[in-house]
């Protein structure tokens, strides 16, 4: 669709006043259209893969680390490509090493464009010189690399690294036909050093990659990745022991991931019955969704605005659009951020009127509750689900018990 779109605008371009540019722009528009209708439908798989994957761990961390490496376009069809980078960049690397899923994101087209990355120009570059001054280095992928993405808020670099490694990243950029391209008239000229070490004057990325090795083995990244990992399965306050463990596998391993994963699920605190963290609206919507055990025709048969009605814009309410973290740190693990009035307002609407329209006729509430809550039901919500003045009603209740809020 880039392709097409690319294509399009050349024509009108070209053609300005004809009825050739008329039938570009209207092929934009179909072009745009269709981009819309899938991007819906990718939610709406999304959602169905949660209710039905016999895998839910699998699920989770792909979720943990697509937000990690939060990453959407700015502008065209390109907006609508998180879920094909997910799938490019995330999904098949869960269960290698941690450099394996931060080369595949960080040198992804999506995530170039996102970081302003695929404009980023050397000042003594060909292109600079060529334009004279009229191009700039760009520092963001380059920040983000270091503050977020491996050694985390506070780790041992200054403005000197990211300026450098900014350096070192130029050349990295793409074009709708070829994906991913490494331009030589952009790169800076000469080496850049990065945390001391020193990386050789090339125009190619294998700098790039020798520099993201360094930083995946550094242990100020074994540390900011294992403290995220226990905030976002375990509580905003993970038992500090926790985080030592996963450090430790993960410096042990060369951040082998499948290994960490173990040290995260064999740790005792890891499975304290106490329900720690409170549901995103994302969370709280696709859970829903499994305990209802809404079909996947009960999606797959509505339309694209019925699909945005019960899903997209109940999250927009709820505090969590769809694919669109407010900033490149991805979503908030605090709870208070998600505690919101209009958050919880909109999290009550969604539980008394979505469910009935979803499956049309809803459960039993009374069986419910043990279906939803498990040994978490309390008498409480058993009264409330069997006083209820109506079904749906009854059940908006039960998923909005405090129990069903926490995971």
């Amino acid at each position: 669709r880039m392709i097409a779109a690319q294509d399009a605008a050349q024509i009108r371009k070209k053609n300005r006043g004809t009825e050739a540019a008329a039938q570009a722009r209207k092929q934009r528009n179909v072009i745009n259209a269709q981009a819309r209708e899938d991007w819906v439908g990718w939610l709406a798989g999304t959602m169905l893969r949660r209710v039905h994957t016999e895998t839910g761990f699998r699920e989770r961390v792909v979720a943990f680390w697509s937000d990690h490496f939060t990453a959407h376009g700015k502008r065209g069809v390109v907006r609508r490509a998180t879920t094909p980078y997910i799938d490019d960049a995330i999904r098949p690397h869960i269960a290698g090493r941690f450099i394996d899923v931060l080369e595949a994101a960080v040198m992804h087209p999506l995530m170039l464009d996102y970081l302003d990355q695929a404009r980023s120009v050397g000042p003594n570059s060909g292109m600079a010189l060529r334009r004279k001054g009229d191009a700039g280095l760009n520092e963001n992928l380059a920040r983000e690399v270091l503050e977020l993405h491996t050694l985390g808020v506070g780790g041992p670099y200054g403005q000197g690294d990211v300026t450098e490694l900014a350096e070192l990243f130029t050349g990295m950029t793409f074009e709708a036909r070829n994906g991913y391209k490494f331009r030589k008239d952009f790169v800076e000229p000469g080496p850049e050093t990065v945390l001391g070490a020193t990386y050789a004057d090339a125009y190619n990325d294998k700098p790039v990659r020798e520099v993201l090795v360094a930083l995946a083995a550094h242990p100020a990244t074994a540390r900011h990745i294992a403290t995220k990992l226990a905030v976002h399965f375990v509580s905003d306050t993970p038992d500090p022991g926790l985080i030592d463990a996963l450090e430790a596998s993960y410096l042990a391993t060369d951040g082998a991931l499948m290994p960490l994963y173990e040290t995260l699920l064999g740790h005792a605190s890891a499975w304290d019955a106490t329900l720690a963290n409170f549901k995103p609206p994302i969370d709280f919507v696709s859970s829903a969704m499994r305990a209802l055990a809404v079909p996947s025709d009960a999606l797959e048969q509505m339309t694209e605005r019925q699909v945005r009605n019960i899903l997209n814009k109940p999250l927009v309410v709820m505090g969590q659009e769809w694919e669109r973290p407010i900033g490149p740190d991805g979503w908030p693990e605090e709870d208070p951020h998600w505690v919101t009035p209009q958050g919880l307002a909109g999290r009550v609407t969604w539980a008394m009127s979505v469910p009935e329209r979803v499956l049309g006729t809803v459960p039993d509430p009374r069986g419910f509750v043990d279906v939803a809550l498990g040994t978490y039901a309390n008498d409480a919500v058993r009264f409330a689900a069997g006083a209820a003045e109506s079904k749906p009603e009854a059940i908006g209740l039960v998923l909005m018990s405090p129990a069903f809020q926490r995971r």
